[in-house]
């Protein structure tokens, strides 16, 4: 059975889903609510009561939920703000990137202010879309395209591509690829032209194969042309990857030029391609409008000159962290430097607040909200596990279930902590390996791991 819900996320913003199956379990809905309303954070869910006058009770057992329509309140955790943090902006498909998506911000002096928040071009996604999203191309081009798949539907002709447009869909699909990744892999590439063909089945090659392999390696080259494009337009993702000719004497005392290119062709390894990891969504942001690198670097130092402080100001600190984001990135991907090197240059890094908001930054993941949300998941099925199987343990498991069972306030703050306290005993593993601590200290310049 379907369910409606309409589900108050703060005082201003009221949000109604439809959810094609009633979720049977409270875990079902929190999923269901987070995926389509995009909820990040701790949050718990109430719902309105009809045998109560509609007064707002907290959703403990999934039963308790009206059928069909319901009307469901998030209460959010006073850790959180009280709404979800609004996504990045996404670049629309007909936008170009080489604009590169930028927009104005405030000079330097003018930092504290709330209307000079960094806002450059940055991705949104993590994962690659399947099916690959396939762009609108010009105008005259899906004349072509319709004509073309009318044909291929009567008469099974493929379309004889023009050199026109032959070049002009593997641009666009270029830039389209880019929002998502800038050095996509090879079953990704084939993902793109296997999903152009099946949109356009007038584009599928005759003859034997995939039928769209050749399309495959057009994407591919287009890819890397685009990429010297936005390189030479100064793109820092692409361009931490520029290697500078140099002179090299072959074995016959000729002097040879080595390519400016990806690194792909260094037959001595000695090139390492920086990509983004699992996870990393902004890798490599470009600069902010009217930052340079040393205005940048200046930003930096007045940090340094900021964590050196007694009373630190935290939002003053917030801010030149964000400014320098892009700054810092480029630093830590193009250098790779040691842990202690970063901690002298961008001490506020290290920071529990800024440790947070720097996993944002990257990822446009909440760490700690993330986590939270799993360890809320899991903690009913880890209690049970640890119930089931505390015999085959020792003493020290039932003597944490039996001090959780005395707890009489807070129940749901010492679940968490059993939960996690238990994971050491259940895997037989030392607690002091398992979890690394950090040692607070009054000065930021000590840390014992």
């Amino acid at each position: 059975m379907a369910l409606l819900p309409l589900v108050h996320i703060n005082p201003k913003l009221v949000r109604k889903i439809r959810l094609t199956k009633a979720p049977e379990t409270i875990e079902e809905l929190y999923n269901e609510l987070r995926q389509k309303l995009e909820l990040v954070g701790e949050f718990c869910i109430q719902y309105e009561d009809s045998d109560f006058a509609q007064a707002v009770c907290n959703l403990i057992d999934i039963a308790d939920l009206p059928s069909e329509k319901a009307v469901l309140h998030i209460l959010w955790s006073n850790e959180n703000l009280s709404s979800p943090s609004p996504p990045p902006p996404t670049p629309t498909r007909s936008s170009s990137i080489s604009s590169l998506d930028t927009a104005s911000i405030g000079s330097p002096d003018s930092i504290h202010s709330l209307s000079s928040v960094v806002r450059t071009y940055r991705r949104n996604v993590s994962q690659w879309p399947t099916p690959f999203p396939i762009p609108e191309f010009s105008y005259d081009v899906e004349l072509i395209l319709r004509k073309g798949n009318e044909t291929f539907e009567m008469l099974g002709k493929s379309l004889h591509v023009t050199r026109d447009v032959k070049t002009q869909i593997p641009d666009k699909l270029a830039q389209e690829i880019f929002t998502v990744k800038a050095y996509p892999d090879k079953h990704e590439f084939e993902s793109v032209a296997a999903e152009l063909v099946n949109k356009h089945p007038c584009l599928k090659e005759p003859g034997g194969g995939t039928g769209y392999a050749g399309w495959t390696i057009s994407i591919k080259y287009k890819m890397e042309n685009y990429r010297t494009k936005l390189r030479q337009a100064g793109c820092n993702e692409v361009g931490i990857n520029r290697r500078t000719r140099r002179e090299v004497v072959d074995d016959h005392g000729v002097n040879r030029r080595r390519r400016d290119d990806d690194g792909d062709d260094d037959p001595e390894g000695r090139f390492s391609l920086k990509k983004p990891k699992r996870g990393e969504v902004k890798h490599v942001p470009d600069h902010p409008e009217s930052y340079t690198r040393d205005d940048l670097e200046d930003l930096r130092s007045s940090l340094v000159e900021a964590m050196n402080k007694k009373n630190k100001d935290m939002e003053f600190i917030s801010q030149k962290m964000d400014i320098t984001f892009s700054f810092r990135r480029m630093e830590i991907v193009e250098m790779e430097p040691m842990v202690s090197e970063v901690l002298e240059r961008w001490p506020g890094l290290f920071l529990e607040e800024q440790i947070c908001q720097e996993f944002i930054r990257v990822t446009t993941k909440d760490l700690m909200g993330t986590f939270k949300t799993a360890l809320e998941m899991f903690t009913p099925r880890l209690l049970k596990l640890y119930r089931a199987r505390k015999g085959a343990f020792s003493r020290e498991m039932e003597t944490l279930l039996e001090m959780l069972d005395k707890q009489t306030s807070d129940i749901t703050s010492h679940r968490r902590q059993t939960a996690v306290e238990g994971l050491p005993i259940f895997l037989r593993e030392n607690t002091e390996k398992l979890f690394c601590r950090c040692l607070v200290s009054a000065a930021w310049k000590t840390f014992s791991f």
